[in-house]
């Protein structure tokens, strides 16, 4: 059986995950990230990502409202 890669980090995660959500990667980026980047590993940041871009949003609002 052979050795599966070693698994990304958080910060590569987070790195792929936030340049999936701008929409640009190169070509060998992905390839290298697909075998090491986990589905759940993907969920969990681009969940606590999108939570984060909402809070940010909403304090913007509520600032400059002057709530």
């Amino acid at each position: 059986m052979a050795d599966s890669p070693p698994r990304a980090s958080i910060a590569e995660a987070a790195r792929t995950v936030l340049w999936a959500f701008f929409g640009v990667r190169k070509r060998v980026a992905h390839e290298r990230a697909a075998t090491r980047i986990t589905p759940l590993q993907v969920a969990a940041i681009a969940l606590v990502l999108v939570l984060l871009f909402i809070f940010t949003l909403i304090t913007i609002v509520r600032f400059v409202v002057g709530q």
